[in-house]
């Protein structure tokens, strides 16, 4: 399959203007961030997959009054942030577990295949790791924890994350700063 290198706007333009290819290819590139943003946040894989198909569903609803005056990651992390607001007031907040099971018994998060010559004895520290950062990224508090997200799964800019949450941009610097802070602190054996 040769590789799309249209940007995320044209994409949604295209897609707009009836190119169902282009919005193939925007799931593929966001399949994975959007959906890692909603179960950090809400850490229930049901939840988050739910949440993640409603805000595709919103994005082709609005496609056809799409018109690119932010970019595509902005204004699709906007969609899903205000996803998540409207789920928390509907649904109360629930205390997140980052190493509870979905409703199969298997975790959250699941393991990445290892590669065939990785030794038992790192595959079971890289699961370690990955519990102890799910544990410190959950530990966060939920301002800190939304910026943080936003900003490594959504690849958004500080403008860009204060715009969607609401807030100045020196106090997403903040929130950052403190998170980052927090996570090296917690993670600071693993180093």
């Amino acid at each position: 399959m040769e590789k799309d290198l249209r940007t995320d706007e044209a994409l949604m333009l295209a897609y707009r203007d009836g190119e169902s290819a282009a919005f193939e290819r925007l799931y593929g590139r966001w399949r994975g961030p959007l959906y890692r943003y909603f179960l950090h946040q809400c850490g229930h894989a049901g939840q988050a997959d739910e949440l993640y198909q409603d805000v595709f569903m919103r994005v082709i609803g609005a496609s056809a009054r799409y018109e690119p005056s932010a970019r595509f990651s902005t204004w699709l992390f906007r969609i899903a942030h205000n996803r998540l607001v409207d789920h928390w007031r509907k649904t109360g907040r629930e205390p997140i577990d980052p190493l509870a099971s979905d409703e199969d018994g298997d975790a959250c998060t699941p393991d990445p295949p290892a590669p065939d010559s990785s030794a038992p004895e790192r595959q079971a520290e890289q699961r370690e790791l990955r519990q102890a950062l799910l544990a410190a990224l959950h530990a966060l508090p939920e301002v800190q924890r939304e910026a943080f997200l936003l900003a490594e799964e959504g690849g958004l800019t500080l403008e860009e994350i204060a715009s969607i949450s609401g807030v100045g941009r020196e106090t997403v610097k903040s929130r950052l700063r403190y998170a980052t802070r927090r996570l090296r602190k917690d993670l600071e054996s693993w180093r």
